[in-house]
């Protein structure tokens, strides 16, 4: 009878310290951590947007790395125009849910063949 109520007294602590842990850990509001709804949504929010950058005609889904934060992207890598980086900015804008775009796109420089010889 008493090594029953031991085992079930660690089972209640096991499964307390699993909820706490779980609880707190997925409830966070800190500026600088996501919960997992917001990890989750984040995530979500990357692929459409990577999405609408391949769909897109003008612009390389290739060449373009997408990251979500809470709700801002950022875009990253390397596109050959500068239209292609105010493109690439403007479809990130219009998906829905970007709060904010951080354009981070680097233009390629062209090298004139005549010059690199």
């Amino acid at each position: 009878m008493k090594r029953t109520l031991k085992y079930i007294a660690m089972g209640l602590l096991a499964t307390t310290v699993t909820v706490t842990t779980l609880t707190t850990t997925g409830c966070s509001h800190s500026p600088y951590k996501r919960s997992s709804g917001e990890y989750l949504d984040d995530q979500t929010l990357t692929a459409r947007v990577k999405s609408a950058l391949f769909a897109d005609p003008n612009v390389s889904g290739f060449q373009v790395n997408v990251d979500a934060y809470k709700g801002v992207v950022s875009l990253s890598g390397f596109v050959d125009t500068a239209a292609q980086k105010a493109r690439a900015e403007d479809v990130a804008r219009q998906v829905n849910g970007v709060r904010q775009v951080q354009n981070n796109l680097s233009v390629r420089e062209t090298v004139n063949s005549s010059r690199a010889r």
